[in-house]
């Protein structure tokens, strides 16, 4: 499809010029690492070669970049394409392309597998993966030698060292961020590790299951009852904030994605990583997270967006985005690659727990606002005075309600 869609006028010009808008996130930390360059320069690449076909690309920050398609889409102006966080919503109410209306069998069967089905509903592909990412645990290896300390491997051996650590002065033997800003993803990582998660096997929603609530209890008596997770309250401490504080060399373990390796480094801070610990060993999934790419049907450029996606997920550009803001490739050649190149070696730990990372269920409607409850709830469930079967199962009804 993709071979004979190349050839359906994409090479014209003059009153046949087809403008495509693009609305993307930032990946970037500053202006000189923005995404708007990384876009820039694909878009310069693209348009030298494709003399009929113009791409506007607009780039936001996470904190406004799905507010701004929302309000677009709302306003009957939606983009041609959207480089977003989540595809659900749109998709549910028929205002996306299919993948396979855009982009060819070949380029679709090269999604990473658990991305790949990610972005399906009812067994059709609307999101396409575009970043990943997978968590593991941080340590401070300084900080571990000092206290005499080797990384955990079980929970109970991760609150051993957090004990070690606050008795050698750390300012954060364990960084819990259960703030607002992305409380979804740590919470996540530990109903993983205690057997749990937000959906069961069938991608049922239980929340309020006995081994969530098993978690959150040891997390609140064990690990914050007992002092370990810092000066401030994990409900207040949100990632941002808790990524400084380990660049800054004042914490001992966190939850971290790749893009705390270069944060850290610049700060001098040697680091280690090892899979999360779980009740009686190392957790076998990791959570993993993936943004998308969506096409909206409103301007009707199937054949325009299709060829741009073509190049947008070559090889040479998905490294690129990847290893410009210490990402995981979303297709099976980029991943391939990197695995087998020394310069991504310190990426493999996180490449190596793709295969059997756990996505957040993206694919239901209803995750949003759920996502959303987390965000603000779960915190207090392992507060002082909190009582985490009590959250769970408030939780546990948002989503039956909003399912």
């Amino acid at each position: 499809m993709t071979a004979v869609l190349g050839g359906c006028g994409l090479g014209g010009g003059g009153s046949d010029e087809v403008t495509l808008e693009l609305v993307a996130a930032d990946y970037g930390d500053s202006s000189a690492n923005s995404s708007q360059k990384y876009w820039d320069k694909l878009v310069k690449e693209y348009e030298a070669k494709h003399s009929g076909v113009k791409v506007d690309v607009s780039v936001y920050s996470w904190t406004d970049v799905d507010r701004k398609v929302k309000e677009l889409v709302d306003a009957g102006k939606a983009p041609d394409m959207a480089q977003i966080g989540a595809y659900a919503d749109y998709a549910d109410k028929g205002l996306l392309y299919k993948a396979d209306e855009l982009i060819g069998i070949r380029e679709q069967a090269d999604f990473v597998a658990q991305l790949g089905s990610a972005g399906r509903i009812n067994g059709m592909q609307y999101g396409m993966p575009f970043a990943a990412s997978t968590r593991l645990l941080f340590y401070n290896k300084t900080l571990f030698a000092d206290a005499g300390l080797t990384p955990p491997t079980t929970w109970k051996q991760l609150a051993a060292d957090a004990e070690a650590l606050k008795a050698d002065g750390v300012k954060y033997p364990y960084a819990l961020p259960l703030g607002p800003e992305e409380a979804q993803a740590e919470t996540m990582q530990w109903l993983l590790s205690g057997g749990g998660g937000y959906v069961d096997d069938v991608g049922t929603y239980g929340i309020d299951s006995d081994e969530n609530v098993a978690t959150l209890t040891w997390l609140k008596d064990d690990l914050v009852g007992q002092g370990l997770t810092g000066p401030v309250a994990p409900e207040n401490l949100n990632r941002a904030a808790a990524f400084s504080a380990f660049a800054a060399g004042d914490v001992g373990m966190l939850n971290g994605h790749p893009s705390l390796m270069k944060t850290a480094a610049e700060k001098g801070v040697k680091f280690g990583m090892v899979p999360m610990p779980g009740v009686d060993g190392p957790t076998k999934n990791s959570m993993g997270v993936a943004d998308w790419m969506m096409a909206f049907r409103q301007n009707g450029h199937a054949e325009q967006v299709g060829d741009f996606l073509d190049f947008v997920y070559s090889e040479k550009n998905v490294l690129a985005f990847s290893r410009e803001y210490d990402l995981l490739p979303v297709t099976n050649s980029a991943s391939e690659v990197m695995s087998g190149d020394s310069r991504d070696a310190d990426l493999k730990p996180f490449l190596d727990a793709l295969p059997s990372a756990e996505l957040p269920p993206v694919g239901k409607t209803s995750w949003a606002s759920v996502s959303a409850a987390v965000k603000r709830r779960i915190g207090s469930a392992v507060s002082s005075e909190g009582n985490p079967t009590e959250v769970l199962r408030a939780l546990q009804l948002t989503a039956r309600n909003a399912e």
